[in-house]
């Protein structure tokens, strides 16, 4: 496990978090600006943190004690890297990390091939022996071999992110932390560098700690979400729990949506549809060019799911899927209903049953008192969108 138990407080900001993220996969910090996602992320590093900086921590009117960094304990399994009550802190540039954050930071005067170059050195022989991340299998991983001859300033701002991202695999660490990486990149940019990211997920048995305020990149990403405001935690858990959870302030947004891990069972060309299966149940989306047996990710947004007492007849939408009712939250005009999936019902291959799959489903409060709707209801969902990650 990941362990970072962190307090810093000055004038205008505290941070009091408690965690322990997993030490596989992809972990999102989530939240507003300034809620505390960054000042988690250095301290775990071990930098200064960035409010602070530059601000003059000994000018006038900032108390000379106020602190530089955040204390407390940050430790990667046994490996200790901070714990204030044994005097114990280890310098960033001894800890087996990663940084990459929003602004690639490369070498302008080297080329691509020396940037890398000079992360490989920073790894230590031990490291480089290894061969855990060679560099031949990150300049792959992130194809960026085309590039290698080339300056910064001729790259692309998507090309530039997929270099820092090498040079910090390049040093062959034990973790991972990527600090908005794609939050000054423009829309085409991003999605020409999301891919890659996907790849370090699926490919690398390395941790990553992801700080993003934008939605799509953690439903797209992360396996693991905690949200954060104010410097405080308020909660962490598995991605698909916490999105259909209609208590926190995720269900609240017109983007409510919930994530289901599924795999290709079929592929309809006639009509450019794929089958995805997962525990017992089965959607139609959009003709993908994943292979059968590939597992994908769906994301289903609030807002396109419809709910009925008896199964449709004659209807447009495809996906129809009986659910209970486990919980009904009455807001101002609308209405938001946490299902649980069932028994599909439909022929067709499907996954063996497993854990709960939960949707959320925002209707008008009207229609929810015209059906008079109660917590234990057996419903059938109508899934008007379903959009593959």
């Amino acid at each position: 496990m990941i362990e970072a138990r962190l307090r810093l407080a000055r004038r205008n900001f505290s941070l009091d978090v408690d965690l322990r993220l997993p030490d596989r996969g992809v972990t999102a910090l989530f939240g507003p600006s300034g809620c505390g996602k960054t000042s988690v992320l250095r301290a775990i590093a071990g930098l200064q943190d960035a409010g602070l900086q530059g601000a003059g921590l000994l000018s006038v009117g900032r108390p000379a004690a106020e602190p530089s960094r955040a204390a407390g304990r940050v430790a990667l399994g046994a490996e200790v890297w901070q714990d204030d009550a044994l005097r114990r802190f280890v310098p960033t540039h001894q800890r087996p990390l990663g940084y990459v954050i929003q602004e690639a930071a490369l070498f302008p005067h080297l080329d691509v091939a020396a940037n890398l170059a000079f992360g490989q050195r920073r790894s230590g022989p031990a490291a480089q022996a290894s061969g855990a991340f060679s560099l031949e299998a990150v300049v792959d991983l992130l194809g960026i071999a085309p590039l290698l001859h080339r300056r910064p300033a001729t790259l692309s701002g998507g090309e530039r992110q997929r270099v820092a991202i090498a040079r910090a695999l390049a040093t062959a660490p034990r973790l991972l932390l990527m600090d908005e990486p794609l939050a000054a990149l423009d829309a085409r940019r991003k999605a020409e560098i999301l891919p890659y990211l996907e790849r370090l997920h699926l490919e690398l048995a390395l941790p990553i700690v992801y700080v993003t305020h934008a939605m799509d990149e953690v439903a797209r990403l992360a396996d693991h979400l905690v949200l954060m405001d104010a410097g405080r935690v308020l909660a962490a858990g598995p991605l698909a729990e916490l999105l259909a959870r209609p208590d926190l302030a995720l269900a609240r947004q017109d983007d409510a949506s919930v994530v289901i891990t599924a795999r290709v069972a079929e592929h309809d060309r006639a009509y450019g549809l794929t089958r995805v299966v997962f525990a017992g149940a089965a959607l139609w989306v959009g003709e993908t060019a994943a292979a059968p047996g590939q597992s994908v990710r769906a994301r289903v947004l609030a807002r396109d799911v419809s709910v009925a007492r008896q199964r449709p007849q004659q209807t447009s939408v495809i996906n129809v899927l009986p659910v209970q009712l486990e919980s009904l939250t009455l807001e101002h005009h609308t209405a938001l209903l946490q299902l649980q999936v069932g028994q599909t019902g439909q022929p067709g291959p499907v996954d063996p049953p497993g854990p709960p799959v939960r949707l959320l489903a925002r209707i008008t409060r009207r229609s929810a008192e015209a059906l008079a709707l109660q917590p234990g209801d057996a419903l059938f969902a109508q899934i008007k969108g379903v959009a593959l990650m």
